[in-house]
Protein backbone atom coordinates (compact mmCIF):
# COMPACT_ATOMS: atom_id res chain seq x y z
CA UNK A 1 0.00 0.00 0.00
CA UNK A 2 1.48 3.48 -0.87
CA UNK A 3 1.58 6.56 1.32
CA UNK A 4 0.57 8.57 -1.24
CA UNK A 5 -2.15 11.15 0.03
CA UNK A 6 -3.36 13.42 -2.46
CA UNK A 7 -4.39 17.11 -1.74
CA UNK A 8 -6.02 19.81 -3.29
CA UNK A 9 -9.00 18.83 -5.72
CA UNK A 10 -7.93 15.77 -5.99
CA UNK A 11 -7.96 14.72 -3.02
CA UNK A 12 -11.77 15.46 -3.42
CA UNK A 13 -11.88 13.89 -6.60
CA UNK A 14 -10.70 10.35 -5.82
CA UNK A 15 -11.58 10.18 -2.29
CA UNK A 16 -13.65 6.90 -0.95
CA UNK A 17 -13.64 8.20 2.69
CA UNK A 18 -17.09 8.73 3.77
CA UNK A 19 -16.85 11.82 5.49
CA UNK A 20 -15.35 13.27 2.55
CA UNK A 21 -18.24 11.91 0.19
CA UNK A 22 -20.49 13.09 3.01
CA UNK A 23 -19.44 16.82 3.34
CA UNK A 24 -19.38 16.89 -0.20
CA UNK A 25 -22.72 15.66 -0.41
CA UNK A 26 -24.03 18.32 1.73
CA UNK A 27 -22.00 21.28 0.12
CA UNK A 28 -23.49 20.11 -3.19
CA UNK A 29 -26.75 20.02 -1.68
CA UNK A 30 -26.73 23.46 0.01
CA UNK A 31 -25.94 25.41 -3.34
CA UNK A 32 -28.41 24.22 -4.92
CA UNK A 33 -30.67 24.74 -2.05
CA UNK A 34 -29.69 28.73 -2.30
CA UNK A 35 -29.68 28.19 -7.29
CA UNK A 36 -33.78 26.67 -5.86
CA UNK A 37 -34.32 29.21 -3.35
CA UNK A 38 -33.28 32.05 -6.09
CA UNK A 39 -35.50 31.07 -8.65
CA UNK A 40 -38.71 30.51 -5.74
CA UNK A 41 -37.37 34.06 -5.10
CA UNK A 42 -38.31 35.08 -8.99
CA UNK A 43 -41.74 33.31 -8.28
CA UNK A 44 -42.65 35.04 -5.18
CA UNK A 45 -41.46 38.26 -6.88
CA UNK A 46 -43.67 37.78 -9.74
CA UNK A 47 -46.57 37.24 -7.48
CA UNK A 48 -45.97 40.13 -4.78
CA UNK A 49 -48.42 41.60 -6.75
CA UNK A 50 -51.33 41.17 -9.20
CA UNK A 51 -50.08 41.97 -12.73
CA UNK A 52 -47.37 41.20 -14.54
CA UNK A 53 -44.41 42.76 -13.62
CA UNK A 54 -40.85 41.16 -13.41
CA UNK A 55 -40.88 37.92 -15.75
CA UNK A 56 -42.79 36.34 -19.17
CA UNK A 57 -45.44 34.02 -18.03
CA UNK A 58 -43.29 31.15 -19.90
CA UNK A 59 -40.34 31.87 -17.83
CA UNK A 60 -42.50 32.11 -14.69
CA UNK A 61 -43.45 28.72 -15.67
CA UNK A 62 -39.99 27.33 -15.91
CA UNK A 63 -38.94 28.45 -12.94
CA UNK A 64 -41.74 27.10 -11.21
CA UNK A 65 -40.36 23.67 -12.88
CA UNK A 66 -36.98 24.07 -12.15
CA UNK A 67 -37.56 25.19 -8.33
CA UNK A 68 -39.23 21.71 -7.87
CA UNK A 69 -37.05 19.57 -10.02
CA UNK A 70 -34.09 21.35 -8.10
CA UNK A 71 -35.36 21.43 -4.48
CA UNK A 72 -36.35 17.86 -4.49
CA UNK A 73 -33.51 16.08 -6.50
CA UNK A 74 -30.93 18.52 -5.89
CA UNK A 75 -31.17 19.94 -2.39
CA UNK A 76 -33.16 17.54 -0.16
CA UNK A 77 -32.57 14.05 -1.65
CA UNK A 78 -28.44 15.08 -1.47
CA UNK A 79 -28.11 16.61 1.74
CA UNK A 80 -29.80 13.00 3.49
CA UNK A 81 -27.68 11.15 1.41
CA UNK A 82 -24.73 13.39 2.78
CA UNK A 83 -25.75 12.70 6.43
CA UNK A 84 -26.19 9.13 5.44
CA UNK A 85 -22.59 8.87 4.69
CA UNK A 86 -21.05 10.48 7.66
CA UNK A 87 -23.02 8.83 10.23
CA UNK A 88 -24.43 5.70 9.10
CA UNK A 89 -20.70 4.09 9.89
CA UNK A 90 -20.09 5.77 12.69
CA UNK A 91 -23.43 4.62 14.04
CA UNK A 92 -23.09 1.27 13.18
CA UNK A 93 -18.83 0.66 13.81
CA UNK A 94 -18.09 0.52 10.36
CA UNK A 95 -14.74 1.96 8.98
CA UNK A 96 -16.49 2.96 6.22
CA UNK A 97 -19.03 2.50 3.85
CA UNK A 98 -19.86 -0.66 1.76
CA UNK A 99 -18.93 -0.18 -1.32
CA UNK A 100 -16.61 3.01 -1.33
CA UNK A 101 -15.64 3.98 -5.06
CA UNK A 102 -19.06 3.28 -5.69
CA UNK A 103 -19.96 6.06 -3.24
CA UNK A 104 -17.51 8.32 -5.02
CA UNK A 105 -18.85 7.49 -8.39
CA UNK A 106 -22.90 8.05 -6.70
CA UNK A 107 -21.68 11.29 -6.03
CA UNK A 108 -20.07 12.41 -8.92
CA UNK A 109 -22.68 11.91 -11.19
CA UNK A 110 -24.69 14.41 -9.48
CA UNK A 111 -22.98 17.88 -10.50
CA UNK A 112 -22.66 16.65 -13.92
CA UNK A 113 -26.77 15.63 -13.99
CA UNK A 114 -27.39 19.45 -12.47
CA UNK A 115 -25.14 21.14 -15.08
CA UNK A 116 -27.37 19.38 -18.20
CA UNK A 117 -30.32 20.28 -15.89
CA UNK A 118 -29.61 24.10 -15.33
CA UNK A 119 -28.20 24.20 -18.89
CA UNK A 120 -31.58 23.56 -20.43
CA UNK A 121 -31.85 27.49 -18.83
CA UNK A 122 -29.63 28.55 -22.19
CA UNK A 123 -30.95 26.46 -24.75
CA UNK A 124 -33.65 27.52 -27.82
CA UNK A 125 -36.61 27.56 -26.17
CA UNK A 126 -36.13 27.56 -22.61
CA UNK A 127 -35.94 25.28 -19.63
CA UNK A 128 -38.86 22.89 -19.22
CA UNK A 129 -41.61 24.77 -18.21
CA UNK A 130 -44.44 21.58 -17.94
CA UNK A 131 -43.89 21.76 -13.84
CA UNK A 132 -41.60 19.86 -11.68
CA UNK A 133 -44.39 17.01 -12.21
CA UNK A 134 -43.79 17.15 -15.76
CA UNK A 135 -47.58 15.52 -17.23
CA UNK A 136 -48.01 14.29 -20.39
CA UNK A 137 -48.72 15.11 -23.06
CA UNK A 138 -47.61 18.53 -21.64
CA UNK A 139 -43.99 17.29 -21.76
CA UNK A 140 -43.88 15.04 -24.66
CA UNK A 141 -45.81 16.74 -27.56
CA UNK A 142 -45.39 20.27 -26.21
CA UNK A 143 -42.34 20.40 -24.35
CA UNK A 144 -39.35 22.38 -25.42
CA UNK A 145 -36.09 20.82 -27.25
CA UNK A 146 -34.67 20.99 -23.71
CA UNK A 147 -36.69 18.15 -22.25
CA UNK A 148 -34.53 15.60 -23.29
CA UNK A 149 -31.50 17.20 -21.46
CA UNK A 150 -34.54 17.20 -18.71
CA UNK A 151 -34.74 13.21 -18.89
CA UNK A 152 -30.75 12.43 -19.20
CA UNK A 153 -30.26 14.79 -16.01
CA UNK A 154 -33.15 12.74 -14.39
CA UNK A 155 -31.97 9.21 -15.25
CA UNK A 156 -28.23 10.00 -14.01
CA UNK A 157 -30.01 11.34 -10.78
CA UNK A 158 -31.86 8.33 -10.54
CA UNK A 159 -28.98 6.10 -11.02
CA UNK A 160 -26.71 7.96 -8.50
CA UNK A 161 -29.60 7.53 -6.07
CA UNK A 162 -29.97 3.57 -6.64
CA UNK A 163 -26.28 3.46 -6.02
CA UNK A 164 -26.68 5.51 -2.82
CA UNK A 165 -28.88 3.04 -1.77
CA UNK A 166 -27.60 -0.08 -2.20
CA UNK A 167 -24.32 1.38 -0.65
CA UNK A 168 -26.52 1.90 2.94
CA UNK A 169 -28.28 -1.46 2.74
CA UNK A 170 -24.51 -3.52 2.03
CA UNK A 171 -23.36 -1.86 4.93
CA UNK A 172 -26.25 -1.76 7.50
CA UNK A 173 -26.24 -5.54 6.98
CA UNK A 174 -22.83 -6.41 6.49
CA UNK A 175 -20.61 -4.36 8.36
CA UNK A 176 -22.60 -3.62 11.74
CA UNK A 177 -20.13 -3.82 14.88
CA UNK A 178 -20.55 -7.21 16.49
CA UNK A 179 -23.47 -7.22 19.65
CA UNK A 180 -25.35 -4.62 17.10
CA UNK A 181 -28.89 -6.11 16.11
CA UNK A 182 -30.98 -4.67 13.84
CA UNK A 183 -33.26 -3.97 16.78
CA UNK A 184 -30.15 -1.79 18.52
CA UNK A 185 -29.48 0.16 15.45
CA UNK A 186 -29.72 4.13 16.34
CA UNK A 187 -33.26 5.43 14.92
CA UNK A 188 -31.63 7.31 12.27
CA UNK A 189 -29.62 4.38 10.64
CA UNK A 190 -33.05 2.37 10.26
CA UNK A 191 -34.90 5.25 8.64
CA UNK A 192 -32.20 5.18 6.10
CA UNK A 193 -32.50 1.70 6.10
CA UNK A 194 -36.04 1.68 5.30
CA UNK A 195 -35.69 5.13 2.97
CA UNK A 196 -33.24 3.28 1.23
CA UNK A 197 -35.23 -0.04 -0.01
CA UNK A 198 -37.72 2.61 -1.02
CA UNK A 199 -35.25 4.30 -3.44
CA UNK A 200 -34.35 0.89 -4.89
CA UNK A 201 -38.08 0.24 -5.62
CA UNK A 202 -39.36 3.36 -7.34
CA UNK A 203 -36.43 4.85 -8.59
CA UNK A 204 -36.29 2.29 -12.19
CA UNK A 205 -40.36 3.26 -12.01
CA UNK A 206 -39.18 7.11 -12.49
CA UNK A 207 -36.46 5.78 -14.91
CA UNK A 208 -39.46 4.08 -17.26
CA UNK A 209 -41.58 6.95 -17.09
CA UNK A 210 -39.03 9.37 -18.42
CA UNK A 211 -37.66 6.50 -20.51
CA UNK A 212 -41.40 6.41 -22.33
CA UNK A 213 -41.53 9.87 -22.50
CA UNK A 214 -38.11 9.57 -24.39
CA UNK A 215 -39.70 7.25 -27.02
CA UNK A 216 -42.89 9.24 -27.56
CA UNK A 217 -41.21 12.34 -28.27
CA UNK A 218 -38.73 10.87 -31.05
CA UNK A 219 -39.25 7.00 -31.84
CA UNK A 220 -42.96 6.87 -32.96
CA UNK A 221 -44.33 5.56 -29.60
CA UNK A 222 -47.64 6.97 -27.92
CA UNK A 223 -47.84 5.03 -24.33
CA UNK A 224 -49.04 8.77 -23.68
CA UNK A 225 -50.74 10.21 -26.48
CA UNK A 226 -54.80 9.56 -26.70
CA UNK A 227 -54.25 10.34 -30.53
CA UNK A 228 -51.95 7.40 -31.19
CA UNK A 229 -53.93 5.10 -28.75
CA UNK A 230 -52.09 6.10 -25.65
CA UNK A 231 -53.24 7.35 -21.77
CA UNK A 232 -52.30 10.92 -20.81
CA UNK A 233 -53.97 9.36 -17.31
CA UNK A 234 -51.43 6.67 -17.34
CA UNK A 235 -48.48 8.79 -16.92
CA UNK A 236 -50.01 10.08 -13.76
CA UNK A 237 -50.30 6.61 -12.03
CA UNK A 238 -46.76 5.76 -13.28
CA UNK A 239 -45.60 8.95 -12.03
CA UNK A 240 -46.97 9.17 -8.77
CA UNK A 241 -46.07 5.77 -8.23
CA UNK A 242 -42.89 6.93 -7.57
CA UNK A 243 -43.88 10.42 -6.14
CA UNK A 244 -45.45 9.11 -3.10
CA UNK A 245 -42.90 7.09 -1.94
CA UNK A 246 -40.62 9.62 -3.09
CA UNK A 247 -42.20 12.32 -0.76
CA UNK A 248 -41.43 9.66 2.03
CA UNK A 249 -37.83 9.18 0.92
CA UNK A 250 -37.10 13.04 1.54
CA UNK A 251 -38.59 13.10 5.45
CA UNK A 252 -37.68 9.50 6.62
CA UNK A 253 -34.50 10.29 7.46
CA UNK A 254 -35.59 13.65 8.66
CA UNK A 255 -37.69 11.34 11.35
CA UNK A 256 -34.32 9.49 12.04
CA UNK A 257 -32.71 12.84 13.23
CA UNK A 258 -35.16 14.37 15.44
CA UNK A 259 -35.93 10.91 16.97
CA UNK A 260 -31.52 11.02 17.89
CA UNK A 261 -31.72 14.77 18.65
CA UNK A 262 -34.99 15.15 21.13
CA UNK A 263 -33.82 11.94 23.14
CA UNK A 264 -30.40 13.68 24.11
CA UNK A 265 -31.75 17.00 24.36
CA UNK A 266 -34.83 15.58 26.72
CA UNK A 267 -32.05 13.14 28.87
CA UNK A 268 -34.49 10.59 28.15
CA UNK A 269 -34.65 7.33 26.11
CA UNK A 270 -36.92 7.29 23.20
CA UNK A 271 -40.33 6.22 24.05
CA UNK A 272 -41.18 3.40 22.92
CA UNK A 273 -38.45 2.74 19.89
CA UNK A 274 -39.57 -0.38 18.75
CA UNK A 275 -42.76 1.01 17.98
CA UNK A 276 -41.10 3.91 16.19
CA UNK A 277 -39.16 1.07 13.98
CA UNK A 278 -42.53 -0.78 13.03
CA UNK A 279 -44.44 2.93 12.28
CA UNK A 280 -41.48 3.60 9.60
CA UNK A 281 -41.59 0.17 8.27
CA UNK A 282 -45.91 0.92 8.06
CA UNK A 283 -45.16 4.58 6.52
CA UNK A 284 -42.90 2.85 3.66
CA UNK A 285 -45.26 -0.09 2.69
CA UNK A 286 -48.54 2.15 2.91
CA UNK A 287 -46.52 4.59 0.58
CA UNK A 288 -47.10 2.27 -2.48
CA UNK A 289 -50.76 2.18 -1.99
CA UNK A 290 -51.72 5.80 -1.90
CA UNK A 291 -50.81 7.10 -5.27
CA UNK A 292 -53.69 7.86 -6.64
CA UNK A 293 -54.68 10.44 -3.97
CA UNK A 294 -53.40 13.22 -6.41
CA UNK A 295 -55.16 12.22 -8.87
CA UNK A 296 -58.76 12.19 -7.44
CA UNK A 297 -59.78 14.76 -10.23
CA UNK A 298 -59.56 12.59 -13.52
CA UNK A 299 -62.89 10.53 -12.92
CA UNK A 300 -61.62 7.41 -11.67
CA UNK A 301 -64.07 4.75 -10.41
CA UNK A 302 -65.92 5.46 -7.19
CA UNK A 303 -64.13 2.33 -5.49
CA UNK A 304 -61.09 3.56 -6.68
CA UNK A 305 -61.68 7.14 -5.16
CA UNK A 306 -62.51 4.71 -1.49
CA UNK A 307 -59.90 2.95 -1.53
CA UNK A 308 -56.93 5.34 -2.43
CA UNK A 309 -59.16 7.73 0.44
CA UNK A 310 -59.05 5.44 2.75
CA UNK A 311 -55.47 4.17 2.78
CA UNK A 312 -54.22 7.98 2.67
CA UNK A 313 -56.52 8.43 5.98
CA UNK A 314 -54.91 5.03 6.84
CA UNK A 315 -51.41 6.22 6.31
CA UNK A 316 -51.73 9.24 9.10
CA UNK A 317 -51.80 6.34 12.00
CA UNK A 318 -48.24 5.34 11.92
CA UNK A 319 -47.28 9.46 11.37
CA UNK A 320 -49.42 9.84 14.18
CA UNK A 321 -47.21 7.20 16.46
CA UNK A 322 -44.00 8.88 15.70
CA UNK A 323 -45.64 12.35 16.82
CA UNK A 324 -47.33 10.81 20.13
CA UNK A 325 -43.56 9.22 20.84
CA UNK A 326 -41.55 12.37 20.65
CA UNK A 327 -43.96 13.94 22.47
CA UNK A 328 -43.66 11.40 25.02
CA UNK A 329 -39.87 11.24 25.00
CA UNK A 330 -40.14 14.97 25.50
CA UNK A 331 -42.58 14.49 28.66
CA UNK A 332 -40.99 15.33 32.39
CA UNK A 333 -37.25 14.93 30.43
CA UNK A 334 -34.62 17.29 31.25
CA UNK A 335 -35.05 19.53 28.28
CA UNK A 336 -32.70 22.45 26.99
CA UNK A 337 -33.29 24.18 24.03
CA UNK A 338 -30.32 24.32 22.48
CA UNK A 339 -30.33 24.65 18.49
CA UNK A 340 -30.62 21.43 16.87
CA UNK A 341 -33.29 21.05 20.02
CA UNK A 342 -35.47 24.24 18.77
CA UNK A 343 -35.20 23.09 15.21
CA UNK A 344 -35.98 19.37 15.71
CA UNK A 345 -39.56 20.47 18.39
CA UNK A 346 -40.10 22.99 15.02
CA UNK A 347 -40.14 20.07 12.78
CA UNK A 348 -42.62 17.99 14.96
CA UNK A 349 -45.02 21.19 15.32
CA UNK A 350 -45.23 22.52 11.55
CA UNK A 351 -44.70 19.02 9.83
CA UNK A 352 -47.98 17.73 11.96
CA UNK A 353 -49.37 21.17 10.58
CA UNK A 354 -48.93 19.52 6.90
CA UNK A 355 -50.03 17.00 8.57
CA UNK A 356 -53.30 17.68 9.02
CA UNK A 357 -53.93 19.59 5.88
CA UNK A 358 -52.85 16.16 4.40
CA UNK A 359 -55.66 14.31 6.02
CA UNK A 360 -57.73 17.39 4.35
CA UNK A 361 -56.34 16.87 0.95
CA UNK A 362 -56.85 12.64 1.59
CA UNK A 363 -60.95 13.17 1.52
CA UNK A 364 -61.88 12.77 -2.22
CA UNK A 365 -64.79 15.31 -2.21
CA UNK A 366 -63.25 17.70 -0.65
CA UNK A 367 -59.77 17.50 -2.72
CA UNK A 368 -62.07 18.26 -5.78
CA UNK A 369 -62.21 21.87 -4.39
CA UNK A 370 -58.49 21.44 -3.52
CA UNK A 371 -56.92 19.99 -6.19
CA UNK A 372 -53.84 22.32 -8.01
CA UNK A 373 -55.02 24.99 -5.69
CA UNK A 374 -52.64 26.79 -3.45
CA UNK A 375 -54.09 25.18 -0.46
CA UNK A 376 -51.53 21.79 -1.88
CA UNK A 377 -49.01 23.99 -2.32
CA UNK A 378 -49.22 25.05 1.37
CA UNK A 379 -49.29 21.58 2.68
CA UNK A 380 -46.43 19.91 0.84
CA UNK A 381 -44.44 22.85 1.61
CA UNK A 382 -45.19 22.05 5.18
CA UNK A 383 -43.65 18.71 5.17
CA UNK A 384 -41.03 19.43 3.12
CA UNK A 385 -39.97 22.80 4.57
CA UNK A 386 -40.09 22.38 8.04
CA UNK A 387 -39.90 18.59 7.69
CA UNK A 388 -36.79 17.71 5.71
CA UNK A 389 -34.90 21.20 5.49
CA UNK A 390 -35.68 21.68 9.46
CA UNK A 391 -34.62 17.67 10.04
CA UNK A 392 -31.32 19.09 7.70
CA UNK A 393 -30.19 21.66 10.11
CA UNK A 394 -31.13 20.44 13.09
CA UNK A 395 -28.37 17.63 12.04
CA UNK A 396 -25.85 19.89 10.84
CA UNK A 397 -26.20 21.62 14.33
CA UNK A 398 -25.91 18.58 16.27
CA UNK A 399 -23.31 16.63 14.91
CA UNK A 400 -20.86 19.98 13.50
CA UNK A 401 -18.87 19.45 16.66
CA UNK A 402 -18.57 16.21 15.53
CA UNK A 403 -17.82 16.55 11.97
CA UNK A 404 -15.09 19.39 12.36
CA UNK A 405 -14.01 19.65 16.23
CA UNK A 406 -15.45 23.37 15.80
CA UNK A 407 -18.16 24.50 17.79
CA UNK A 408 -20.86 26.87 16.15
CA UNK A 409 -22.01 30.39 17.68
CA UNK A 410 -25.37 29.33 19.50
CA UNK A 411 -26.36 32.52 19.50
CA UNK A 412 -25.91 32.90 16.22
CA UNK A 413 -27.75 29.24 15.80
CA UNK A 414 -30.72 30.65 18.00
CA UNK A 415 -30.83 33.79 15.86
CA UNK A 416 -31.22 31.47 12.32
CA UNK A 417 -33.90 29.07 14.00
CA UNK A 418 -36.28 31.92 15.11
CA UNK A 419 -35.81 33.64 11.57
CA UNK A 420 -36.55 30.57 10.25
CA UNK A 421 -39.56 29.98 12.54
CA UNK A 422 -41.33 33.82 11.44
CA UNK A 423 -40.93 33.47 7.77
CA UNK A 424 -41.65 29.97 7.12
CA UNK A 425 -44.75 30.72 8.60
CA UNK A 426 -45.57 33.74 7.06
CA UNK A 427 -43.98 32.41 3.62
CA UNK A 428 -46.46 29.20 3.61
CA UNK A 429 -49.41 29.79 5.77
CA UNK A 430 -51.11 32.51 3.94
CA UNK A 431 -50.91 29.93 1.00
CA UNK A 432 -53.49 27.93 2.76
CA UNK A 433 -56.27 30.70 2.80
CA UNK A 434 -55.26 31.63 -1.15
CA UNK A 435 -56.25 28.08 -1.74
CA UNK A 436 -59.47 27.76 0.34
CA UNK A 437 -60.42 30.53 -1.74
CA UNK A 438 -59.58 29.22 -4.95
CA UNK A 439 -56.72 30.39 -6.38
CA UNK A 440 -54.75 28.13 -8.91
CA UNK A 441 -51.19 27.12 -8.58
CA UNK A 442 -48.35 27.78 -11.41
CA UNK A 443 -50.01 31.21 -12.72
CA UNK A 444 -48.24 33.81 -12.92
CA UNK A 445 -51.43 36.36 -12.40
CA UNK A 446 -54.04 36.17 -10.18
CA UNK A 447 -57.20 37.87 -8.92
CA UNK A 448 -57.26 41.68 -6.85
CA UNK A 449 -58.93 39.43 -3.78
CA UNK A 450 -55.78 37.06 -3.73
CA UNK A 451 -53.46 40.33 -3.08
CA UNK A 452 -52.67 40.70 0.35
CA UNK A 453 -51.95 36.54 1.11
CA UNK A 454 -49.50 36.85 -1.65
CA UNK A 455 -48.06 39.76 -0.66
CA UNK A 456 -47.54 38.26 2.84
CA UNK A 457 -46.13 35.39 1.11
CA UNK A 458 -43.67 36.51 -0.87
CA UNK A 459 -41.73 38.80 2.03
CA UNK A 460 -41.82 36.09 4.33
CA UNK A 461 -40.14 34.28 1.14
CA UNK A 462 -37.52 36.77 0.46
CA UNK A 463 -37.09 36.75 4.75
CA UNK A 464 -36.43 33.10 4.39
CA UNK A 465 -33.94 33.26 1.55
CA UNK A 466 -31.86 36.12 3.37
CA UNK A 467 -32.36 34.06 6.65
CA UNK A 468 -30.68 30.54 4.80
CA UNK A 469 -27.46 33.22 3.74
CA UNK A 470 -27.20 33.95 7.83
CA UNK A 471 -27.06 29.78 8.41
CA UNK A 472 -23.69 29.89 5.15
CA UNK A 473 -22.36 33.06 7.21
CA UNK A 474 -22.83 31.00 11.05
CA UNK A 475 -21.18 27.71 9.34
CA UNK A 476 -18.28 29.43 7.42
CA UNK A 477 -17.49 31.14 10.86
CA UNK A 478 -18.10 28.37 12.65
CA UNK A 479 -16.11 25.86 10.75
CA UNK A 480 -12.84 28.32 9.65
CA UNK A 481 -13.00 30.22 13.54
CA UNK A 482 -15.33 28.36 15.72
CA UNK A 483 -14.37 27.54 19.21
CA UNK A 484 -12.73 23.95 19.52
CA UNK A 485 -15.39 21.64 20.63
CA UNK A 486 -15.28 19.84 23.74
CA UNK A 487 -14.78 15.63 23.79
CA UNK A 488 -18.61 16.04 24.85
CA UNK A 489 -19.80 18.60 23.22
CA UNK A 490 -23.61 19.00 24.39
CA UNK A 491 -22.62 18.27 28.06
CA UNK A 492 -20.60 21.15 28.03
CA UNK A 493 -23.59 23.54 26.87
CA UNK A 494 -25.70 21.96 29.16
CA UNK A 495 -23.75 20.93 31.92
CA UNK A 496 -25.69 17.56 32.18
CA UNK A 497 -24.03 13.91 32.15
CA UNK A 498 -24.45 12.20 29.06
CA UNK A 499 -23.46 9.07 30.56
CA UNK A 500 -26.93 8.13 32.33
CA UNK A 501 -28.14 8.28 28.53
CA UNK A 502 -29.11 4.47 27.19
CA UNK A 503 -27.35 2.61 24.66
CA UNK A 504 -27.41 3.67 21.47
CA UNK A 505 -25.25 6.31 22.92
CA UNK A 506 -25.42 9.92 21.25
CA UNK A 507 -22.81 10.62 18.46
CA UNK A 508 -19.84 11.59 20.24
CA UNK A 509 -19.09 8.61 22.18
CA UNK A 510 -17.83 6.73 19.00
CA UNK A 511 -14.84 6.31 18.39
CA UNK A 512 -12.77 7.80 15.30
CA UNK A 513 -12.82 4.74 13.02
CA UNK A 514 -9.44 3.46 11.95
CA UNK A 515 -8.23 5.22 8.80
CA UNK A 516 -8.62 2.93 5.45
CA UNK A 517 -5.65 3.22 2.86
Amino acid sequence: MSDHHPTGFTRWLYTTNHKDIGSMYLWFSFVMFLIGGAMAMVIRAELYQPGLQFVEPNFFNQMTTMHGLIMVFGAVMPSMVGLANWLIPMQVGAPDMALPRMNNWSFWILPFAFTLLLSSLFMDGGAPNFGWTFYAPLSTTYGPPSTDFFILGVHMMGISSIMGAINVIVTVFNMRAPGMTLMKMPLFVWTWLITAFLLIMVMPVLAGTVTMMLTDRHFGTAFFDAAGGGDPVMFQHIFWFFGHPEVYIMILPAFGVVSEIIPAFSRKKLFGYSSMVYATASIALLSFIVWAHHMFAVGMPLAGELFFMIATMLIAVPTGVKVFNWVATMWQGSLTFETPMLFSIAFVILFTIGGFSGVMLAMAPVDFQYHDTYFVVAHFHYVLFPGAIFGTTAAVYYWLPKWTGKMYNETSGKIHFWLSMIFVNLTFFPMHFSGLAGMPRRIPDYNMMFADFNMWASIGAFGLGLTQIYFLITLVIAIRSGKKAEDKQWEGATGLEWDALPSPAPYHTFSTPPKVD
